[in-house]
């Protein structure tokens, strides 16, 4: 089975519920597999905060899941247009795979969900890609063959897949958004059957 590394921080569990359907996409495809992991929150002095295993939900990424991932689903909510610190900080502790290349060739995909139809969906996808392209990663975006791209009236864009929650973050997934999530992994997982062919 190729094995895709679906990652994310997510706090109202918006973010959360996109990895889910990304990982649903990715496993729609023949021969691949989806692994999930999370990441701590950070305190305000950038430490870890949380307990070494998550209580609930999905286990916290190892540097190992992502050498050991054919390709990578990187997902975060919008702060401030730009990704949510715990995760910042986790890519900052990547720098033994960098050294190593472990990245190099692998494809990967951002997602990302905000508050408001403007809040910066696009550019926090744009801060999740560069360090992927730092790792030499080759990077997915949606085209516009997909139909729910065009008739999305919230989430959805070119550079990955997105979400608008609202103000508290508790607006569902809209059927376009979860299509684009389903897209978006049954995208990455082609991908990468087809480079470790």
């Amino acid at each position: 089975m190729t094995e895709i590394l679906v990652l994310y921080y997510s706090q109202g569990g918006a973010v959360r519920d996109m990895a889910q359907s990304i990982a649903r996409g990715i496993e729609g495809v023949d021969g691949a597999k989806a692994r999930i992991r999370t990441v701590p929150k950070v305190s305000a002095n950038f430490e870890a905060t949380e307990p070494d295993v998550p209580t609930s939900g999905a286990p916290y990424v190892e540097l190992q899941d992502l050498e050991d991932c054919k390709g990578l689903a990187l997902g975060s909510p919008t702060r401030f247009g730009n990704m949510a610190a715990p995760m910042k900080y986790f890519l900052d502790s990547t720098t033994s795979l960098w050294l190593k290349g472990a990245l190099i060739g692998k494809p990967a995909a951002v997602f990302t969900s905000s508050g408001s139809m403007h809040g910066g969906n696009e550019t926090t996808l744009i801060t999740m890609m560069l360090p992927l392209m730092h790792h030499g990663m080759m990077l997915l975006g949606l085209p516009y063959s997909e139909p729910s791209l065009g008739n999305t009236t919230s989430g959805g864009t070119p550079y990955g897949a997105s979400h608008v929650g609202g103000a508290m973050d508790d607006q569902p997934l809209s059927d376009d958004e979860k299509k684009l999530c389903l897209a978006l992994g049954k995208r990455l997982a082609e991908t990468a059957l087809k480079l470790s062919a």
